[in-house]
């Protein structure tokens, strides 16, 4: 597999970690110990998990815990007055905690990478319009937190 494809794979376990971690109270350390002892590149109730880049899992989840308040502000910035953050579902939370982490600290990561990866993967949750509200927040983000990039 291609470094992208393992980023990937680590941004798609990273949302599932926080998920499970706001959903089931899971610890940190806990979590990732998990996801990387059971998850990433295994096979669990007949779905394939394709093998991810463990440093960079790694980084997300710790780095949005870590970061958690500073992102949510930014986050709840970019939403639609009257919709703040905690009225989200929790897995575009996740989602949008992930990408929002990537482009505050991940400078190795092109903006549009980032926008174009949360948005595939908003995609494999769901068909309605999260896809394009994920998009055009994490577009909003970028433009604000990266103008270089564009």
């Amino acid at each position: 597999m291609s470094r992208g494809e393992l980023r990937s794979s680590a941004r798609l376990g990273a949302v599932q970690a926080l998920y499970q971690m706001e959903i089931a109270g899971k610890d940190l350390g806990d979590v990732i110990a998990e996801f990387q002892a059971h998850w990433l590149g295994r096979t669990v109730d007949d779905i394939e998990m394709k093998p991810a880049e463990g440093a960079f899992f790694t980084s997300l989840v710790e780095g949005v815990v870590r970061d958690q308040r500073s992102i949510d502000q930014s986050i709840n910035a970019s939403l639609v007055e009257g919709w703040p953050l905690t009225r989200i579902e929790a897995v575009l939370r996740a989602i949008l905690r992930s990408g929002c982490f990537e482009l505050l600290r991940r400078k190795d990561v092109p903006a549009k990478v980032v926008i174009r990866e949360y948005g595939d993967i908003a995609r494999a949750f769901y068909e309605g319009e999260e896809v394009g509200m994920v998009s055009a927040v994490l577009d909003r983000l970028a433009h604000q937190l990266r103008p270089d990039d564009f």
